[in-house]
């Protein structure tokens, strides 16, 4: 049976007691680093689908995206550490990103649950492959165009089928009882084992989440959407409850704000605040800000998995890390304040400038 997807917070006592317990087994021969511990699986939504708590995304910022050593050897090391979660899209580099995990996985298909995206768009017909996210001359999600973009996404990836595949975004055009059904279609022919949304409106997810079932697959999995501790003004408030209320999986991605979060880069002025708390709490628990980021969003009881954006070896390990942390409950209470304090100070900021 798949662990619980939920990350349990304890008090500081207990918290500092299990450290000593993981120090006493280190000293006695065992393994107490945190990417050396095994990781837990838990089910994806009400899928068959068992997927590690961090999952690996495929859009690079720092790094090219296409075939190349760097992204190869965070990948691998993805593989050899035992995550077997992966994301990508076609327009993440229009193909690239996906021809890139195609490769690194191949031989090792079995081991893995790959998740990709169908952009409502076609490759824009300027720089299609830089790592900026750029969209086309506009698409319908119609039955054709589906399976159209399924088929590429299958050859890219070199496999006979996708364990997840999600609409990029709404189309806002194409009815969702069209696109379940399109969908149906795509797990008949067996090259879709389930599929879901990502960055849908709640109300959407909704009213997708409310189609009848024709059979197992037929229906909304899942969704993958922005949630951190800084996405307050980007994340709607109620979709992670009409998200647990369907038992739906998500995939929350990414819990470095595209950076913005990320120890080395240039400290935006409005983050400073949420910055200092986070911090804090990671020398109180000697760790990592970015174990910190990462446990916090894994504590949500919605979140199956967190999508992150690991750009080197140590990366990797260092995210992993955030998946076996147990946050103390009033340090938990001091993130979410800090959390809620900041998207207060965004959205008066935002309200200053538009002059409400």
């Amino acid at each position: 049976m798949p662990c619980q997807s939920k990350t349990t917070t304890l008090s500081r006592r207990d918290f500092h007691r299990s450290l000593a317990t993981l120090a006493a087994g280190a000293m006695a021969g065992g393994t107490a680093t945190a990417a050396g511990k095994p990781l837990d699986k838990v089910r994806f939504g009400k899928t068959d689908l068992l997927v590690t708590r961090y999952s690996q995304g495929t859009a690079f910022r720092e790094i090219p995206r296409n075939d190349n050593p760097q992204t190869r050897r965070v990948l691998h090391r993805c593989l050899d550490v035992g995550i077997n979660f992966f994301d990508s899209a076609e327009a993440y580099s229009w193909g690239e990103s996906e021809k890139l995990l195609g490769r690194v996985i191949k031989g090792r298909r079995d081991k893995v649950v790959i998740c990709t995206k169908a952009a409502p768009s076609l490759a824009p017909a300027k720089d299609p492959k830089t790592n900026k996210f750029k969209l086309g001359q506009p698409v319908a999600f119609t039955r054709k165009v589906l399976a159209q973009k399924c088929e590429g996404s299958l050859r890219r990836l070199g496999t006979d089928h996708l364990d997840l595949f999600l609409l990029h975004d709404d189309d806002g055009k194409t009815p969702p009882a069209e696109i379940a059904e399109s969908m149906d279609r795509l797990g008949q022919a067996g090259k879709v084992r389930y599929w879901g949304l990502s960055n849908f409106s709640a109300a959407n997810v909704r009213r997708y989440a409310s189609l009848p079932r024709q059979n197992s697959r037929s229906r909304v999995s899942g969704t993958e959407d922005y949630f951190h501790i800084a996405a307050g003004l980007r994340m709607p408030t109620d979709l992670l409850k009409v998200v647990g209320n369907a038992g739906l999986g998500i995939l929350a991605f990414s819990p470095q704000d595209c950076g913005r979060l990320s120890p080395g880069r240039k400290e935006n002025a409005a983050y400073g605040p949420l910055i200092d708390t986070l911090d804090e709490v990671a020398a109180e628990l000697d760790t990592t800000r970015a174990r910190v980021l990462i446990a916090w969003s894994l504590a949500n009881p919605a979140v199956t998995s967190v999508l992150g954006g690991a750009e080197s070896v140590a990366h990797v390990d260092d995210n992993i890390g955030g998946t076996h942390l147990q946050i103390p409950t009033e340090l938990m209470a001091r993130l979410s304040e800090a959390s809620r304090a900041h998207t207060r100070r965004r959205r008066a900021r935002a309200a200053g400038r538009s002059g409400k």
